[in-house]
């Protein structure tokens, strides 16, 4: 028997046979420290986003540093998500990386997205040079749209370019997240109260129960941003937690178990 997907779900296959089941591995609970309440969910059915951990967020040279934002708290992520994610890749946990990617041509890109990073239409905006380096701004392939260095990433991990605000929005998130039979989402990265929260309260408009890392997040904004966007996660999208505990939690879990061939 071969098989045709992913993972997490799979048919199995032969020139006779096409077992169509999605059989689930035995569920491995976590028990995780949050707000508002403690929670429990299944790590077979978990993934974590990353939102725009990128040279033009985080980086000096980048976008935001061209304009004159202190990006110095966007870099503190880094050493928790390294920690993190080695043993969230342990545990099978898909490691997903929701960066802004955007088209050469910008077609696919509206003009209230563009005068967000361009109001007056004589600033460095989307797509334009910056006075550096000359990286095009959040473009596909360029310097300012790639992962920061230092940063643990892995060929397995699963990358997806966005183009708005929310991650979701115009690209194949959902898609991947349910054919991964994806249940719990774990959010980090940045802009806290802007991508960050943006993809996390669309996660849960779609149905997935949201967990905020709130110490693998970070924001350029006023710390009154923080505190509204760590507010209205446990009042109306999700929880929020601390990766230490789950680092602490994930030792714990039973092993994955070896899947048997069929």
């Amino acid at each position: 028997m071969f098989k045709l997907g992913n993972r997490k779900s799979y048919w199995q296959v032969s020139g006779t046979l096409a077992d169509v089941r999605r059989i689930r591995k035995p569920s491995r609970s976590v028990t995780l420290p949050a707000q508002p309440q403690e929670v429990i969910f299944d790590l077979e059915r978990t993934a974590i986003i990353v939102v725009d951990m990128q040279n033009d967020f985080c980086t000096p040279g980048g976008w935001l540093d061209s304009i004159g934002v202190d990006t110095s708290p966007l870099m503190n992520p880094v050493s928790r998500l390294n920690r993190l994610l080695p043993e969230l890749r342990k545990a099978d946990v898909p490691v997903i990386w929701v960066n802004w990617g955007n088209r050469e041509d910008r077609m696919n890109v509206p003009p209230s997205v563009l005068h967000v990073y361009n109001s007056d239409g004589r600033g460095t905006g989307i797509g334009d040079h910056l006075p550096g380096n000359g990286s095009k701004v959040l473009e596909k392939g360029s310097w300012g749209a790639a992962i920061v260095d230092g940063l643990d990433t892995k060929p397995d991990d699963i990358y997806v370019d966005k183009y708005r605000m929310s991650g979701f929005w115009d690209t194949p998130l959902d898609s991947i997240l349910r054919n991964l039979d994806i249940q719990t989402v774990l959010f980090a990265g940045v802009n806290l109260d802007q991508c960050v929260m943006h993809t996390l309260q669309d996660a849960g408009c779609l149905g997935y129960d949201c967990i905020l890392l709130e110490d693998c997040s970070a924001t350029s904004s006023p710390a009154y941003c923080t505190e509204a966007t760590i507010y209205n996660i446990k009042q109306c999208y999700g929880f929020v937690a601390d990766s230490n505990w789950l680092v602490s939690e994930l030792a714990k879990a039973p092993a994955r178990q070896n899947e048997t061939e069929g």
